[in-house]
């Protein structure tokens, strides 16, 4: 009888509490205030009853990884399907008897086996070898970033769990900086933010799981609540993708992956430690997961603890105040690093529907003489009596996440469904500083903490529905966005109102395969928003009144972007990816409504509410040539703005509301920025092979106050020399490496006011590592020594910058990777 059609509806219902995560794991999640309906209506399947017996199976390679698009054959029912990215497949026999399959991957020795159906489901554990097993994890690594970059137009990288591993810094974005156009701002030992060729903040979209990560990223001092160790794989994404993600990825996206659901019947997990000589610091992330047939939970935990950090210097200049630093330490940078992680699902081949919920908390001090209070007003003998306190200013952020991703195959149509919930919850603590007409002593009577300098209290809710398409030469996605954020304020300093935001758009993206060597891209997308800032009023007095420092303020956005491109593979060693694209930004809340002393920079900032949306064109080349042992990419782009938003200096002070400090407005000009990475690989030999990632950039303001100049934050160019020896002929340290890196970074003379000229440097990195056998599965060590030589510099995009900081001092890196469990079905 045929199959009747279906309904298929998510019903997630949520009941939310700044710390309360805890209760949001029981299944069904508490009846609360937000309902989240995702429905995919009627696929109609109609089938023949006749007998059938099923197939099912999973394709690993020899170290028991899932391999993915792999061709499994059946003979002689001549039947073929393909893995998916959990290596699984399915298939339906017509009868019962005996069948021949093949299993066939690039790169693998095939597999044939013999198999006799029955009246229960079969489950068959299949493993691949590598044609060439001195080779194993290369081929598997390149192939899998090849097939990706092959398959967009737009410059991608593809960075894996094991990259991470060998090159952990004190966040996720630190680790990625080694990569050519990626940047960080560094806000002391453990956190940053990414900037892409030189742009970041809210031009920069962090994805994670499908979802955008949206916490206060606008702010300087503000680093990404993610965990490093929770991360399966990261994609890259350079150049305007606004057409897929809508406002704000104008620079580029940093595409943050879940770990793969565990294998079929396993159970399992892994314990990471790690620690750092420059801060002391110590910590561990243990995971443990478990899987039945399509069921499956995984859970991890993550801590670190880390004291203050030391530099090559033991004095500094905070705007011309020498403030001197006991054993080269920075005073109150210590911090706390807590990550609770758990997911669970349901994985089948047509279907699966996973949850995945995390909560980040961080609590890290502010270095004591760079923060709000003047210089020589901070007590050193109370932040000198231990490198692990955590003394005022000091901020707290705790950051909860819960998303689920659900997906669905019918014939040609893949749906895809990724609904989330975040709260974000940013408190930043200072003792009470008065300004213009602020009280000299707190008063008793207010309900605000007198430590409390500013509060941030962010919910958003996101909806993204996507369809993906497969036919002829073509595969098109459509699909929908929408967003909402609620971001309340409290604390006795204001700078940025109260907002609430709401985002909604719609796509679509074509990928047509003119022939074997030709694919085209096409993509054009509608957006809509409405920022709404909220009503503020001083507590205080000035001249007699209370004053407004922000009124009610609703603006609507619109914004039609597009994006073309073509990749073009001939048959050989080169190849060339072109695109180009228009894409777009709101104005946020500070730059529409800013009002207020940012007391971590000594300046006044106010907003401007006739801001227009930002409109960002970009064209991208990408020129690659790959044979067996050389490989070379060149990268340019050309980037234009028409009405590039930023925060102008001016000739004023402000000595009513900000007692004296400089005005600095927001403001629209036309930019111009160009510029490229280059990456050069050679296999010298089958064990040594060097390494060479160089990226320039310029940028000019082309109108306004600062025509001429380029803009903030612009990293200056620079280059990176490796050399890595790997002795896979040696059985024993076939899995080993060692890894020296010299990155040469030039002046940046190019510089827009308040800046100042940062003089060119050279560091030495070096990397080693090994797998060993630990209960016959790879335990893991890792070893780095950053800054070798101690060497003093300046960094330019660094959030210590303007008063003369240099980066960290020497800092040696161990972390083990020990992983445990067994598979109960070969």
């Amino acid at each position: 009888m045929p199959v009747p059609a279906r309904f298929f509806s998510i019903i997630l219902i949520l009941k939310i509490q700044p710390f309360g995560w805890c209760k949001k794991l029981l299944f069904g999640f508490n009846i609360g205030a937000f309902i989240l309906t995702v429905s995919f209506l009627s696929l109609t399947c109609c089938s023949a009853v006749a007998q059938t017996y099923q197939l099912n199976g999973i394709v690993t390679d020899h170290s028991g990884k899932p391999l993915e698009a792999v061709v499994v054959s059946v003979k002689p029912a001549e039947l073929s399907v393909i893995t998916d990215a959990g290596g699984q497949f399915s298939i339906n026999l017509p009868a019962a008897g005996e069948y021949y399959l093949h299993v066939s991957h690039v790169g693998y020795n095939s597999v044939k086996k013999t198999v006799k159906a029955v009246n229960l489901p079969l489950y068959l554990n299949i493993s691949l070898h590598p044609e060439n097993h001195e080779l194993e994890e290369v081929l598997v690594k390149d192939r899998y970033a090849e097939q990706r970059k092959q398959s967009e137009s737009l410059n991608v990288e593809v960075v894996n769990a094991d990259f991470i591993q060998r090159n952990l810094g004190g966040s996720l974005m630190a680790t990625m900086s080694r990569l050519p156009g990626v940047k960080t701002i560094g806000i002391g030992s453990g956190l940053s933010k990414p900037l892409i060729r030189g742009l970041g903040f809210n031009r920069v979209v962090v994805a994670d799981k499908g979802v955008k990560h949206e916490g206060q990223q606008w702010g300087a001092d503000h680093g990404l609540e993610l965990d490093q160790f929770a991360v399966g794989e990261v994609e890259l994404v350079k150049g305007a993708a606004s057409f897929i993600y809508g406002s704000d990825a104008i620079a580029g996206v940093v595409d943050v992956k879940p770990v793969a659901p565990p294998a079929p019947n396993s159970f399992g997990g892994s314990v990471d430690m790690i620690g750092k000589t420059n801060n002391n610091l110590f910590g561990s992330s243990i995971n443990l997961y478990g899987r039945r047939q399509k069921w499956f939970a995984d859970a991890r935990i993550t801590y670190q603890n880390y004291g203050d950090y030391t530099v090559p210097t033991n004095k500094v200049y905070v705007y011309d105040y020498a403030v001197k630093l006991r054993n080269n330490q920075l005073r109150n940078t210590a911090g706390r690093e807590t990550g609770l992680h758990f997911n669970t699902g349901y994985v089948s081949e047509k279907f699966r529907s996973i949850f995945y919920v995390s909560n980040i908390y961080t609590r890290s001090g502010f270095f004591a003489n760079a923060h709000g209070l003047e210089p020589r007003r901070v007590d050193t003998l109370l932040h000198n009596r231990s490198s692990r306190d955590i003394q005022l200013p000091s901020q707290e952020v705790n950051h909860f996440k819960l998303i689920n991703r659900t997906q669905y195959q019918a014939g040609r149509h893949l749906l895809q469904a990724d609904m989330g919930y975040q709260h974000n919850f940013r408190q930043e603590f200072s003792q009470y500083v008065n300004h213009g007409y602020m009280p000299p002593v707190y008063p008793h009577t207010m309900r605000i903490p007198s430590d409390l300098e500013r509060e941030f209290n962010k919910r958003v809710y996101s909806l993204n529905l996507r369809d993906k398409l497969q036919f002829d030469r073509h595969e098109l996605t459509i699909g929908i966005n929408g967003e909402y954020q609620d971001n309340t304020i409290n604390g006795w300093s204001f700078l940025v109102p109260a907002f609430k935001q709401t985002m909604a758009g719609a796509f679509a993206y074509d990928k047509f395969k003119l022939n074997d060597k030709v694919l085209l891209h096409a993509a054009l997308r509608y957006d809509y928003g409405r920022m709404r800032t909220l009503k503020y009023t001083d507590w205080f007095e000035t001249e007699g009144i209370k004053q407004v420092r922000a009124d009610n303020l609703t603006r609507n956005f619109n914004s039609l972007v597009w994006s073309a491109g073509v990749n073009y593979t001939p048959e050989g060693s080169f190849s060339l990816k072109a695109n180009i694209g228009k894409s777009f930004r709101m104005p946020i809340a500070n730059e529409l409504a800013a009002n207020g002393v940012n007391y971590h920079y000594f300046r006044f900032e106010k907003g401007n509410r006739s801001l227009s949306p930002e409109q960002s064109y970009q064209a991208d080349l990408t020129l690659s040539w790959d044979t067996e042992r050389f490989s070379a990419q060149l990268s340019p782009f050309y980037n234009y703005f028409s009405n590039y938003i930023y925060l102008n200096p001016t000739a004023e002070h402000d000595y009513l509301l900000g007692a004296g400090n400089q005005v600095f407005v927001y403001t629209q000009s036309s930019v111009a920025r160009y510029g490229g990475e280059l990456q050069l690989q050679y296999k010298l030999t089958n064990e040594l092979s060097t390494e060479v990632l160089a990226e320039y950039l310029r940028a000019r303001q082309l109108s306004g106050d600062k025509e001429g100049y380029t803009l903030p934050f612009s990293p200056p160019p620079s280059v990176l020399f490796n050399l890595t020896y790997e002795p896979h002929h040696i059985d024993r340290l076939k899995h080993s490496y060692i890894s020296i890196d010299y990155l040469i970074t030039g002046a940046q003379n190019n510089i827009v006011p308040p800046e100042q000229k940062t003089a060119g440097y050279q560091v030495w990195n070096i990397q080693a590592g090994t797998k060993l056998r630990f209960n016959g599965r790879p335990l893991t060590l890792s070893l780095q020594v950053q800054n070798l030589f101690n060497t003093k510099y300046l960094n330019h995009t660094s959030f210590y910058r303007l008063i003369q900081l240099p980066e960290a001092g020497r800092n040696i890196v161990l972390s083990v990777k020990v992983p445990f469990g067994s598979n109960t079905i070969n």
